[in-house]
Formats: structure tokens, C-alpha cells, sequence
């Protein structure tokens, strides 16, 4: 049981931190650049900037180092290559927040509105997919990590929200 806390914990952080600093610390710059695609939907839309994306990026990143630092056995037991996985699962968890709004924008769903799942998972997701280059993780820390998000990320956002760093308490 230790050992699956410990590996949701040092899977999560850089991908949570990550995820929270992209809104925390959102710009006016969009990402697609006011574009539209094909349909003539925001490709997607105003909630992506370049400054979140970074900030993002660079967040998850910094919590990894800091783990790294301050965790280093624990972090070891995962792999060798921590502080290059943490900066993975950062830049992975943007890639899927950024993918769940294209796919929010095809389904006609507007900035702020909820989906539920996608929401909660899309950055999860994008997360462990690049982090499948340093661990792979085994079903039960995905079904875990895939369990705990959803109730890890209501709570942020209503802390977000009660703390008016967010319009929605989503």
C-alpha cells in the first residue's frame, strides 16, 4: 500500500502543479491564436495561452526538482531519470488539458462549461502517456490515479474558486 501511495504521489505532483499553474498563471496570448478549425469552432479558444502553457510546464517541472531534492530514495525507487520524468509528466499534462479543450470545442462545449471526465483526466492521461518513457505504470496505479483525480480536482477547483482565482467552482 505504501508503495502505490508513494508512486501516486510522485506521479501526481508534477502533473497536478503542473495542470493548477497553466490556470493559476494564464495569459492573454491563445495558444491557436484566435484560430478557428474546419467546423468553425474556436480550435481552442481563449482558455490556452502561451504564458499558462509555460508556466505550466516549468511549475510541474520545478515540483519534480523539488521532490527530487528533497525525496531522493523515494524518487529513485520510481526511476533514475526523476527529475526527466517529472518535466515529462508536466509537459505531458498540458498536451492533455490542451487535447480535452480541442475535443471540448468539437462537442460544442464553451469555455468554463463542464465535461465531466475530461476534464478531471484529460491532463492525467496526456501526463502518463509521455511518462511512459521512464515507468510504466501497472493497472492498479492507473485505476488509483484515475480514482483519486476526479476528487483531487473538484476540491482545487472550488479552493480556486473560493479563493477567486477561478469564475467557476469547476
Amino acid at each position: 500500500m505504501l508503495t502505490l501511495m508513494l508512486y501516486v504521489a510522485l506521479t501526481a505532483a508534477p502533473m497536478y502543479v503542473a495542470n493548477a499553474s497553466a490556470m493559476i498563471f494564464g495569459g492573454k496570448t491563445p495558444l491557436d491564436g484566435g484560430k478557428h478549425f474546419w467546423d468553425g469552432k474556436p480550435l481552442l479558444g481563449k482558455g490556452k495561452t502561451w504564458k499558462g502553457t509555460l508556466m505550466g510546464i516549468l511549475t510541474g517541472t520545478f515540483a519534480g526538482l523539488l521532490i527530487w531534492n528533497f525525496f531522493p530514495e523515494q524518487a529513485l525507487l520510481l526511476t533514475p531519470y526523476y527529475p526527466s520524468y517529472s518535466f515529462l509528466l508536466a509537459l505531458g499534462a498540458i498536451a492533455g488539458d490542451i487535447v480535452g479543450s480541442f475535443l471540448k470545442r468539437r462537442m460544442d462545449i464553451e469555455r468554463g462549461k463542464q465535461a465531466p471526465l475530461l476534464d478531471q483526466l484529460d491532463f492525467v492521461i496526456g501526463g502518463l502517456v509521455l511518462g511512459l518513457v521512464y515507468f510504466q505504470p501497472d493497472i492498479i496505479q492507473v485505476l488509483v490515479l484515475a480514482l483519486i483525480t476526479p476528487l483531487v480536482h473538484s476540491l482545487a477547483n472550488r479552493l480556486a474558486f473560493t479563493l477567486k482565482l477561478k469564475n467557476v467552482p469547476w
